[in-house]
């Protein structure tokens, strides 16, 4: 076991995208870090340890905890960050699908959550920064089951945070907006498609995949998490780059109405 100054991150889902480009970049800052992903054998970068974990298995979470706090001797930040999409209209995803999707990006996040809390309140330290999205503060069409799962972290996160503030603990909340990864080229298929939808929804998808191909570098959020991972007084919601703040700022704003109408011209729907 090995007991270095260096503070240690554990980074979920580190094998590609912003889980990448974090476990980078807080290499880069100093931290020991370790990457999880689901596959055996994934690389993230030089001096990364890569380890399997399932984040949607108690038994996988347990274990990638416990080898980290073994080889570590400690743990002073998690970045929740694995995580997936659905482009989907909310009537043609059944609810087994839903489950699947809230396994990956809500339950995941509890899970993990759950096993590192007691070693950061022994150590009286620590920081969760959970990997949210814009659809946490802002409605998205044909992705209403992807944004509940983004609405329920905050409510979690928010809510854990007061909870475990006096402990010496911080949960934090990085929210970025379109950023250059596969989220949509791996999102599964609705799993109940109807003809009703599938003009509307083939336009959102190819929406998301331009909005992709034009957003910020997975870079753009790993430097988010980094400032706030090492911010002496951190905030709990954390816009990561030019777009996220700007619609941050317009979500609080903007009357209803108007936003509303705005959301729909973007998002080429129907007036």
């Amino acid at each position: 076991m090995s007991t270095s100054n260096k503070p240690v991150a554990l980074v979920t889902g580190a094998s590609s995208g912003i889980g990448q480009a974090t476990a980078k970049a807080l290499r880069a800052a100093g931290y020991r870090v370790f990457g999880t992903s689901r596959k055996t054998g994934a690389t993230a970068g030089n001096d990364i340890t890569m380890l399997t974990c399932d984040v949607t298995s108690d038994a996988s979470v347990a274990a990638v905890v416990s080898e980290v706090t073994h080889l570590a001797g400690r743990l002073d930040l998690l970045v929740n960050n694995a995580g997936g999409a659905l482009i989907a209209a909310a009537e043609e995803t059944s609810v087994e699908q839903a489950k699947e999707l809230f396994e990956l990006n809500f339950f995941g996040v509890v899970r993990l959550t759950n096993a590192v809390l007691p070693i950061m309140r022994q150590q009286r330290s620590g920081r969760i920064i959970n990997i949210s999205s814009v659809v946490g503060f802002l409605p998205s069409p044909y992705a209403a089951l992807y944004a509940a799962t983004k609405h329920a972290l905050e409510g979690y996160s928010e809510s854990l945070d007061h909870e475990v503030r006096g402990l010496g603990i911080r949960v934090l909340l990085v929210e970025p907006a379109f950023t250059r990864t596969l989220i949509d080229q791996n999102a599964p298929k609705p799993d109940r498609p109807s003809s009703v939808y599938e003009a509307a929804r083939e336009a959102m998808a190819r929406v998301w995949t331009s909005s992709i191909e034009a957003g910020d570098a997975p870079e753009t959020v790993a430097a988010t998490v980094v400032a706030g991972a090492t911010a002496a007084t951190p905030k709990l919601r954390n816009p990561a780059g030019k777009t996220a703040r700007q619609l941050h700022l317009l979500r609080r704003l903007v009357p209803a109405r108007a936003f509303d109408k705005s959301l729909r011209k973007q998002m080429k729907l129907p007036a």
